[in-house]
């Protein structure tokens, strides 16, 4: 039995054929297919090379006057903190240079930190007792009058 809605056989018959062709599966024509490729081809932007790592600056010889000289360079831009580290470091790469006890005593000493100063220019003297940069550190601690510095 046939449904109402075909009136006859050809219109039945062209009702099937095009919905079979409409769900059978078809191949893009080439002209078509490039028309689709190009646009998206063309958005997407090749990747620049990577650039290559920088050559390493040839590093300089660590000396402890360098450290010294950073320390008192950290310590003037307010890194009181590298500034110590800096000033121990020098002490540990050469613990026979009374230099590098005054420049420490000298951190301590901006620092509000007298005691400690102290203690760093007298094992400079141990060293060298005549050495003057500490001589003079403690005259001034021993003359000043900032409660923390002063000796007690």
């Amino acid at each position: 039995m046939r449904p109402a809605c075909y009136a006859n056989d050809a219109l039945a018959a062209g009702v099937q054929n095009a919905y079979v062709a409409a769900m059978t599966p078809r191949t893009i024509p080439l002209l078509a297919a490039v028309l689709l490729a190009v646009p998206a081809l063309a958005a997407t932007k090749p990747k620049p090379a990577p650039k290559p790592a920088p050559k390493p600056v040839a590093e300089q010889p660590i000396t402890v006057e360098g450290l010294s000289t950073q320390a008192k360079s950290a310590l003037a831009k307010g890194d009181t903190e590298l500034a110590l580290r800096l000033g121990q470091a020098a002490i540990v790469a050469d613990p026979a240079r009374p230099s590098s006890y005054v420049a420490l005593g000298d951190i301590y000493a901006e620092t509000g930190q007298g005691e400690f100063a102290r203690s760093y220019y007298d094992a400079a003297l141990a060293i060298d007792p005549a050495e003057p940069a500490a001589r003079k550190a403690l005259a001034a601690l021993d003359n000043t009058s900032h409660p923390v510095l002063a000796k007690p």
